[in-house]
C-alpha cells in the first residue's frame, strides 16, 4: 500500500508542477498582453493625433508634413478604420482584402472593431468629428493564446516523461521479478527433493498412509510452485483442456489447508466442458491468490463461491467472497504491483495474476463488485475456444 501511495503522490505532483507553470506562464502573459494592449492603443492615438494635424497644416511646413506622414506610415501591424459622423467609411489601414470585396470586408471587420475597442475621436472642428475604429495586432492574438499552447506542450512532455518512466520502471521491476522468480524456483529444488526423499523412508517405516498422503500432496504442491516460478518471464504452452478439472483441484487442496470456519462451493455444470487453452499450473496460481485473498478478507465464518459459466463467445469465472469488502478509493490500484492491505507480502498476487490472464491468456480480469462489510467479486473472462 505505502509503494501505491508513493506512487500516487509523484503523479500528483507532476499534475500540479505543470498547473503551476501553466498558471504561472498565463498570469505573465495576460499582464504582458495588458501592456503591449495599451502601447497599441497609444500608438493608434498618436496616429488619430497625426491626421488631425495633417489637416490642420494643409499646406503649411513640409518638414511637418513629412514627420506626420512618417508617423502614420509606421503603423503596420495594427488594423484601423476611420470614418465619418454619418458612419460611412472613410479609409483604413493594415487590413487585407480583394478590390471587389473590400465594402464587405471593412464593414465586417468595423462590426469586430466596435465589439473589441472604444473608438477613438478626432475633432477636426466644432462641427466635423471622425472617429477611429481599431483592433489588437495580430502578433498580439497570437500571444493570447500562446498560454494555452505553452500549457499543452507541458502537459504533452510530462505526459510522455511520465509514461517513459513508467515504462522503464516496469522493464526494470519485470527483470527483477523474472530474476527472483528463476532464483526461488531454483532454491527450492534442493528441499523439494529431500523431502521426496523422506516421504519415500516414511514408506519404509510404514507410517500411517493418510498421513504420509497428505504430506506427498503437499510435495506435489511445492513442485507446481517452482514451475510456476520458473515460467515467469518465459511464454508459457497453453493446452486445451477443461477448466473444471483445474477448478475441482484447486479448491480441494485449498480447503484441506483453509480455516474450517470458510466454506468453499464451486458452482458449474459437471455435464458442461468448459474447454480452452491454457496453462494449468499458472491459471491454478490465479485461482490460489483469489481465494486466499478472500480467506484473509473473510474474519469469521464465510463462504468462498466460485461459479463457473460458458456462452458461445467466452468463459466466465467469478470469485466471491462475504468479507469485509474493498474502499471504492482502492479499486483502480488494487492490481497494481506493492498494493497490499496485509501486513506480510509484497502486494505482488493481483498484479501477477493480471499479468498471467491478460497477457499469457488474452483474457481479462476485474473487480466486479466490491461492498464493505458485504463481500467482493473478482470476474475472470476467457475467449471461448
Amino acid at each position: 500500500m505505502e509503494l501505491y501511495f508513493k506512487k500516487r503522490r509523484w503523479k500528483i505532483l507532476l499534475l500540479l508542477t505543470a498547473m503551476l507553470i501553466g498558471a504561472s506562464s498565463l498570469i505573465y502573459t495576460n499582464w504582458l498582453i495588458g501592456q503591449m494592449s495599451k502601447q497599441e492603443r497609444k500608438s493608434v492615438e498618436l496616429w488619430a493625433e497625426a491626421m488631425k494635424r495633417l489637416v490642420d497644416v494643409g499646406s503649411g511646413s513640409n518638414q511637418d508634413l513629412t514627420f506626420l506622414q512618417d508617423i502614420m506610415e509606421n503603423n503596420t501591424t495594427i488594423p484601423i478604420i476611420w470614418i465619418a459622423e454619418d458612419g460611412s467609411i472613410m479609409g483604413d489601414r493594415n487590413i487585407a482584402y480583394a478590390e471587389k470585396r473590400k465594402s464587405t470586408v471593412l464593414q465586417h471587420e468595423l462590426e469586430k472593431m466596435k465589439g473589441q475597442k472604444a473608438p477613438i475621436e478626432i475633432i477636426l472642428s466644432e462641427d466635423v468629428t471622425q472617429y477611429l475604429y481599431y483592433r489588437d495586432s495580430n502578433l498580439l492574438q497570437n500571444l493570447r493564446y500562446f498560454p494555452l499552447a505553452q500549457f499543452g506542450v507541458i502537459m504533452l512532455f510530462i505526459t510522455v516523461s511520465y509514461f517513459a518512466f513508467s515504462s522503464s520502471r516496469k522493464a526494470e521491476q519485470n527483470q527483477v521479478w523474472v530474476g527472483m522468480s528463476k532464483e526461488t524456483a531454483h532454491q527450492l529444488g534442493t528441499p523439494i527433493s529431500s523431502l521426496m526423499a523422506w516421504v519415500e523412508l516414511l514408506k519404509m517405516k510404514h507410517v500411517d498412509g493418510d498421513l504420509i498422503s497428505e504430506i506427498e500432496k503437499d510435495v506435489t504442491r511445492l513442485e507446481k510452485i517452482t514451475e510456476r516460478f520458473s515460467k515467469i518471464g518465459s511464454a508459457p504452452e497453453l493446452q486445451m483442456g477443461d477448466l473444471k478439472h483445474v477448478l475441482q483441484t484447486t479448491v480441494s487442496y485449498l480447503e484441506n489447508r483453509s480455516s474450517k470456519k470458510v466454506r468453499f462451493l464451486l458452482e458449474l455444470d459437471e455435464q458442461t466442458h468448459y474447454d480452452v487453452p491454457y496453462n494449468a499450473a499458472l491459471f491454478s496460481w490465479v485461482i490460489e491468490n483469489l481465494c486466499r485473498n478472500a480467506v484473509d478478507a473473510i474474519e469469521s465464518d464465510g463462504i468462498i463461491r466460485l461459479h463457473l459459466s460458458k456462452d458461445s463467445k467466452q468463459i466466465t469465472l467469478d470469485v466471491s467472497d462475504d468479507g469485509k469488502g474493498i474502499p471504492k478509493s482502492q479499486y483502480k490500484s488494487i492490481f497494481e504491483p506493492g498494493y497490499t492491505t496485509k501486513k506480510r507480502g509484497w502486494g505482488l498476487g493481483l498484479s501477477l495474476a493480471k499479468r498471467i490472464i491478460e497477457n499469457y491468456h488474452q483474457g481479462k480480469i476485474f473487480l466486479k463488485h466490491s461492498e464493505m462489510g458485504k463481500g467482493t467479486t473478482f470476474r475472470i473472462v476467457l475467449p471461448n475456444a
